[in-house]
Formats: C-alpha cells, structure tokens, sequence
C-alpha cells in the first residue's frame, strides 16, 4: 500500500516540503525540460525549481513539438544552459538589457545531450554555462566532476548570477532538507559507505 503522497511536491505527506518552498519572482524566465526518467526520482530537483519560481515553467518529454512557440516568448532571449566548449559564462545584466529565457535540459548527463540531439532546434539556441560555481550540496548521487550541479543548483547559481545582488538561495532550502531526509532514512552508516565524498 502506498503512503499517502502530497499532490505539489509530490513527497510523501509525513516529509512534505511545501512550507519551505518559497514563491521568488525573477527577470529571468525559466524553462526546464524534463527527460521522463526523472518524474517520479524520489530527488526530483527540477520539480523544486519550477514550483519555487513564479516565472518558471516545466516541460516533460523528449521530443518538444512546441518548443518554437515557447522561445518566441516576447521580451527574452533565449539560451541553452549547457556547458560545453562553445558555452559563454553567464554574467550579471546590465541595465536595461532584455532578460533572458533560460533553457534547462534536466536529467542525466546522457538524457540530457540525448534531448538536445533529439530536438534540433535546442541544440541550436545560444550556449551559457556557470563559472565558478560552489561545490554541489546533492550528496546523494555520484557527480560526473567536481563542478557538476544538480539542476535546482544550476537554476539558482546561472539566477544569481544573472540578477546579482538578488539572493535565490531560498530555492535550496527544501532541497536540503529533502536531502538530509533521505541520508536519515538509509542511516548514516549505509550513508558513509556508500555516499560519502573521499
């Protein structure tokens, strides 16, 4: 039988996180596209994202029939959240300049280069990737490198980036807290054994 799930975030009722998600305007429109494989992952960050950002939308699929309609947003530029070598670091606006239509491909490394090859016209929006990053707080899953974030943590790093002095770090506060809840549930020895960063 299953426990009874909150229908928002999508946790189970007893570890809802709907009181620490906040509700933070930005310039910046996020648009998060979601592999399938990661709807129903139990760290589904990009879902804390979409639901902590007023101006955030979130997609799920492989193929996106759409997506012209969604960059043709009027008053943003779109760009593609990607690190790669033809990625631009992401710096603060200037004044006046139009705020930008972020695009973030969410899941796996591998889904996620996946969905750009499967969707031609993602691949050729302009590329920005995060510079000088702090080190990822998800320390749950195993990171292909150092610099590698959570997609939550790419969201509010490239925001704060963008819109500095702005503060998003109230976006990682239930992503915290879901992540000390999952390293309580498997105890701490399972945690230092199979978890734990050298």
């Amino acid at each position: 039988m299953s426990r009874p799930q909150c229908p928002r975030c999508q946790r189970p009722q007893a570890q809802c996180l709907c009181a620490l998600i906040p509700s933070l305007p930005s310039q910046t429109r996020v648009l998060i596209l979601q592999h399938p494989s990661e709807v129903n992952h139990a760290l589904n960050t990009a879902r804390l994202a979409a639901l902590g950002l007023q101006n955030c939308d979130i997609r799920i699929g492989e193929v996106f029939a759409d997506l012209a309609q969604w960059l043709a947003l009027p008053g943003y530029r779109p760009c593609l959240l990607f690190p790669g070598e033809l990625s631009e670091g992401l710096s603060a606006y200037s004044p006046g300049a139009q705020p930008r239509l972020l695009v973030v491909p969410d899941g796996t490394w591998r889904k996620a280069r996946k969905l750009l090859h499967m969707n031609p016209l993602l691949a050729r929006l302009p590329r920005v990737q995060l510079t000088d990053a702090p080190p990822s707080r998800y320390r749950l899953r195993k990171a292909p490198g150092p610099d590698a974030l959570s997609t939550l943590e790419a969201i509010t790093q490239a925001l704060e980036v963008l819109e500095s002095p702005a503060s998003f770090q109230a976006l990682l506060k239930p992503f915290d807290t879901l992540i000390d809840g999952q390293i309580a549930a498997m105890g701490e020895d399972v945690y230092q054994r199979n978890h734990r960063r050298p």
